[in-house]
């Protein structure tokens, strides 16, 4: 068996999208019975949550779809993870620039904006939806959706 295809998801806390995106994509490649040839984590660029679960309005809201997050763990970006990931995918300019200067110190997998992925490309960032209600995270969810689609259409056709 070659080596799997290594999937990271980076925001800023990793408590809202990054482990939702982790949630999504891991469903979407279990559903195409992917999981030994796809793996999948997420990150936050600062570690102030480190260690804690995602928000548990996130976790309500992947529930909602049959995805479960509540066991995941926020941990902080590390330059490493350049090395250990063919995909560094950012859910907004704000962390992708973050990532970006360590990948122009460090090289490795370049980072790039996760919706970049998404077949309806109207919207570029997955808007954090920490300080807002519940639709915000089910919007969230909906775009994560979206590019996860694209994501896996992309690696079959590159990887698989």
């Amino acid at each position: 068996m070659t080596k799997p295809i290594n999937v990271l998801f980076v925001c800023l806390g990793n408590i809202c999208r990054s482990p939702s995106a982790q949630g999504v994509f891991e469903k979407v490649v279990a559903d195409a019975g992917l999981c030994d040839q796809i793996q999948v984590d997420s990150c936050g660029t600062t570690g102030f949550h480190s260690g804690s679960s995602p928000d548990p309005r996130a976790v309500s809201a992947a529930a909602r779809r049959n995805i479960t997050i509540g066991g995941l763990r926020a941990r902080e970006f590390d330059v490493g993870d350049l090395k250990s990931f063919d995909y560094v995918l950012a859910m907004d300019t704000q962390n992708l620039l973050f990532v970006k200067e360590a990948w122009h110190l460090a090289g490795g997998t370049q980072p790039e904006l996760f919706l970049s992925y998404a077949a309806k490309n109207d919207v570029e960032e997955v808007p954090d939806p920490y300080y807002g209600g519940d639709q915000g995270f089910e919007k969230v969810l909906d775009l994560i959706d979206e590019a996860s689609q694209g994501l896996l259409r992309h690696i079959r056709e590159r990887h698989l």
